[in-house]
């Protein structure tokens, strides 16, 4: 279970600047948010058009935040994401891009990734999948879902963390 102030959001952040963090909007109803719902904790800030976050935690139980900027260009097709690699996509996806933590992203390196532009993963994972034959266990499918949803998400934030 995430369980999250808005300072510990701001300072799980590991690739944004003090003013970066200081001006991040925590998203709307941010006190009530039933994080047991979610595998991770993803907005897009409403002050800054193409900037979102992305609060995840890993494996060993750590929490890793990200500043991701959305790419100006969109996919020329419909794109997959490549947290919940949802087949149905249900919205739309687009490109984000997180510079590395430390000295290399303050020389400007930068990883990137497909997401659902608004985050829609951990819902996307917990609907049923279309049963492809008779017997087929949706439960089981839907728990692997997740369970790959984070370890897809959790790749990505701890490969922007390290230095």
């Amino acid at each position: 279970m995430i369980i999250l102030t808005g300072t510990s959001t701001r300072s799980s952040l590991v690739n944004a600047s003090r003013k970066e963090k200081t001006d991040l909007t925590l998203p709307d109803g941010f006190d009530t948010i039933d994080f047991d719902a979610l595998d991770y904790l993803g907005w897009r800030d409403p002050k800054m058009g193409r900037r979102a976050y992305a609060i995840v935690p890993t494996l060993d139980g750590e929490i890793i935040g990200v500043l991701l900027v959305q790419a100006q260009a969109t996919p020329r097709s419909r794109a997959q994401c490549s947290w919940c690699r949802d087949t149905r996509l249900p919205n739309e996806v687009v490109f984000y891009g997180a510079k590395l933590a430390g000295p290399a992203g303050r020389r400007g390196s930068t990883v990137g990734t497909l997401i659902c532009r608004d985050f829609q993963c951990s819902a996307n994972v917990r609907n049923d999948p279309p049963l492809p034959y008779a017997g087929y266990d949706a439960a089981a499918a839907r728990q692997d879902r997740k369970d790959e949803l984070v370890l897809r998400a959790s790749s990505f934030v701890e490969r922007v963390a390290r230095q």
